[in-house]
């Protein structure tokens, strides 16, 4: 079984492009969104993926993350109901954990997160520079629930 342990923060300064390692273009759309269970497909960069998760639990929720064929993810992209989420993600390694900060664009321009994927609940870490109000756990600020 795949747990996600994950906090996630609204970002309150742009340091994390100083900082980034890379980013990729990511562009994801909703097949169910559901909150006991959203099915989402998604484009990064040039590859595809669908993602299958649970209601979460805190900072914890099942997730089953598959690879599949870019040209499929476009398509299955075009079945997505509305509201496909376009943003930048730039890639941001800080005291020993990788921080992904989300810039989204169209009509959620100047909406920015930082999220980081911690091995198990409970864990110690320091926050980067760029970090403000921890919105983990706020449904507000779920992708599959922002208005688009």
């Amino acid at each position: 079984m795949a747990f996600e342990i994950e906090h996630k923060y609204l970002v309150v300064n742009d340091t994390y492009k100083e900082m980034a390692t890379g980013q990729v273009e990511i562009r994801q759309g909703y097949l169910n969104r559901n909150p006991d269970r959203t099915v989402r497909v998604r484009t990064l960069g040039t590859k595809g993926f669908l993602t299958v998760k649970s209601r979460n639990h805190g900072e914890k929720r099942l997730e089953f993350e598959y690879e599949i064929p870019y040209h499929d993810a476009e398509e299955i992209l075009k079945l997505a109901e509305p509201g496909v989420v376009e943003k930048t993600r730039y890639i941001v390694p800080f005291e020993g954990l990788i921080w992904e900060v989300d810039e989204f664009h169209g009509s959620l321009e100047g909406v920015t997160v930082a999220e980081v994927e911690l091995p198990d609940t409970g864990h110690i870490y320091k926050k980067p520079p760029f970090i403000g109000e921890d919105i983990t756990g706020d449904p507000n600020y779920y992708n599959s629930n922002l208005k688009i």
